[in-house]
């Protein structure tokens, strides 16, 4: 045997095959760069001198397990498409004498220059563009950009053995597919999907059933922390119906199509559903991945845009004054020194207050039963209704700040809902039965709270003495005291840096620290925009890698259907169909085959749409709006970049089925 003839055998079928390896080669050394580029983001040690580096850092760290489980899934996928690619060649070896424990030398070294290029390759362009991702997160987070450049080696070791490792396992499983196979397997493993394959009803039925239920989950919830729990739930769901409707139900809708002889046997329709039929057994789980490739991709990409576009709303929805202050007590002298230690630091500032709204409130978890609010020792098992937070609060502090006051009598009440109108005329709450004489449309102030996260209730009761009956009879059928506090919220005229003072001076000034809280929305905007530049950073930084992946699948998808269709052009052609009627059919069916995933990822994002908005809005995004428009944004985008590359594999496809 001469020397070196294994790596020569090795590198000679990579030259050979360039056009299946030249992807696959970008691919693996792109996932290599991008794993050492989130890496290095992650660990880079400027971020923690930030403002919320802390949530920021445990949602790099988490990009850093989404890329690297991606990656080892990825990978695998595409080497399984170049093993059964290679299947009838490595036959070849077998049937010349070769044995399979020579054909595992081969795929070593091929193995070996793969993972050598890619990962040399990947850690040198991840490297070199490593500074630059950091610049554009600093750039998201408006963050003074630091000096200097640097290699963190942990991040290169780290990357090296992640990536040895998988390439370690590839090889393994590549060798356990070739041994595992006869040498006849081999020659023909090209060949295996050609056979017509089974319509399998009850697997098409199931995936009908299974997306169905998806898309009820994410259409009927309707509280953000079930949405929460259900999301996952209805994501596994529509995953389990995709690849089952592609895989079955495609193939099960094509049989149904050609029992209509009228639209069967005429040329376009007969090689349309004849050749799909013979292919979709493979096909079928690429188109999947392609579906949920995309789905993830606008997904990802438009909700993380919408809450960094969105920011602004986000702090005017959690702040709805621009300073607050929360005392835990309602009680007189406590309220009075917090008000005057407020004036205090006003006038030490030169400002007023404006916008100002301040409320007295007993709060606390309750119930909801139609018009009944039920306390936790109320609720019987079997009980039907929603958890909720209730607030009451005097008929003073309300009048004090709407134009037109009002007046109650003992039993009557206002009522707001931040969960739509409240619709009953009367509200039941410890025994009492209250009247509800208005069911206002807005609180001033929103009670300070516009978020729906939970579904509130703020009911106006006449006086204090109806809060303090209420509170005694809580403490006596509960055995514990309900929450009281006094809430203090206004904005200011100036600068976000005086604002800025004026928060710190409160935090310092006002009397009783350990049962008040201050908040500022413009001391909060760096926490926030840590938080949601960090998930649009990382969002943009998946959505790209998702999308090589969805290019590639379609680039092999393409190749396979290439090869598969080179012999069907040449029968064709042989029993008498024209060259132009053979084209034109099989360009029908692969413009139609290969749009299939973008339709049906379009859809899948209607239906996400109710329940995407839920879980929004427990990052303070009520704007719907918003949302909606960076979602038809970013499906219109890709839609147009789908159809680019669309255009560009076809060329490749049709030069390998008319060769």
């Amino acid at each position: 045997m001469p020397k070196f003839f294994y790596p020569k055998l090795a590198l000679s079928s990579i030259k050979r095959h360039l056009q299946l390896y030249g992807p696959y080669l970008c691919a693996s050394t792109t996932m290599v760069s991008m794993f050492y580029m989130i890496l290095f983001v992650a660990e880079n040690s400027g971020l923690s001198k930030m403002r919320g580096s802390e949530v920021l850092g445990q949602l790099l760290r988490f990009g850093v397990v989404v890329v690297g489980l991606f990656a080892v899934i990825f990978l695998f996928y595409t080497n399984s498409f170049l093993v059964r690619r290679r299947k009838r060649e490595l036959g070849l070896y077998n049937a010349f004498g070769m044995e399979k424990r020579h054909i595992a030398r081969i795929l070593g070294w091929e193995t070996f220059f793969i993972a050598l290029f890619s990962i040399a390759a990947g850690l040198g362009s991840g490297i070199l563009f490593s500074k630059l991702m950091l610049l554009l997160l600093f750039r998201i987070l408006e963050a003074p950009i630091p000096f200097g450049f640097e290699v963190r080696l942990e991040a290169v070791l780290i990357t090296v053995k992640l990536f040895s490792a998988l390439y370690l396992v590839i090889f393994a499983f590549s060798v356990w597919q070739v041994r595992s196979a006869q040498a006849v397997e081999l020659l023909k493993a090209e060949a295996l999907g050609e056979r017509e394959p089974k319509a399998r009803w009850l697997l098409a039925l199931l995936g009908c059933v299974t997306l169905g239920a998806g898309y009820y989950i994410a259409v009927v919830v309707a509280d953000p922390l079930v949405a929460l729990f259900s999301f996952f739930v209805a994501v596994i769901l529509v995953i389990i119906g995709t690849y089952l409707l592609f895989t079955t139900g495609s193939i099960a809708l094509l049989k149904l199509l050609r029992r209509s002889k009228p639209l069967y046997y005429r040329p376009k329709p007969f090689i349309a559903i004849s050749g799909m039929l013979h292919r979709m057994k493979q096909n079928g789980v690429g188109l999947a991945n392609i579906c949920i490739l995309s789905t993830m991709v606008l997904v990802t990409i438009s909700t993380t845009v919408s809450l960094y576009v969105g920011l602004e709303d986000v702090l005017r929805t959690r702040y709805s004054r621009e300073i607050v202050i929360r005392l835990d007590s309602y009680e007189p002298e406590a309220v009075a020194a917090v008000q005057a230690g407020t004036e205090a630091v006003l006038s030490r500032h030169g400002l007023e207050a404006a916008e100002k709204a301040e409320y007295r409130f007993l709060s606390l978890t309750a119930f909801r039963s139609g018009e009944r609010l039920l306390t936790e020792k109320e609720v019987e098992p079997g009980l039907t209704g929603v958890r909720t937070s209730l607030h009451f609060t005097p008929l003073e502090d309300y009048n004090r700040m709407v134009q037109e006051p009002v007046s109650l009598q003992e039993n009557e009440v206002l009522v707001y809902s931040n969960r739509g109108i409240y619709e009953h005329s009367t509200l039941e709450f410890l025994g009492r039965s209250f009247a509800v004489k208005e069911k206002l449309a807005s609180l001033p102030g929103d009670g300070f709270s516009r978020t729906q996260t939970f579904a509130s209730y703020y009911v106006v009761v006449r006086d204090m003495q109806v809060l303090e009956e209420l509170r005694r009879n809580l403490t006596e059928t509960e055995g514990r005291s309900a929450q009281t506090s006094y809430i203090r919220g206004f904005d200011l005229d100036t600068s976000a840096e005086e604002a800025a003072a004026v928060y710190r001076d409160l935090q310092e000034s006002l009397p009783r620290k350990d049962l008040i809280w201050v908040e500022s929305r413009d001391e909060a905007r760096q926490e926030f925009l840590a938080m949601y530049g960090g998930l649009f950073f990382l969002g943009l930084f998946l959505g790209t890698l998702f999308l090589l992946g969805t290019v590639l699948i379609i680039y092999y998808k393409q190749i396979t259907e290439g090869y598969e269709d080179r012999r069907r052009f040449s029968i064709m052609q042989q029993v008498g169909m024209a060259g132009s009627e053979v084209r034109s059919a099989i360009r029908g069916q692969v413009l139609s085959v290969f749009f299939l995933p973008l339709a049906a990822a379009g859809v899948h994002i209607i239906f996400a749409f109710p329940m995407i908005t839920k879980l929004l809005i427990l990052f303070n995004l009520t704007n719907t709006a918003l949302f909606a428009a960076c979602t038809a944004v970013t499906f219109a985008v890709f839609a147009v970049f789908y159809a680019c590359v669309y255009l560009a594999t076809t060329k490749a496809y049709y030069r390998i089925a008319a060769a």
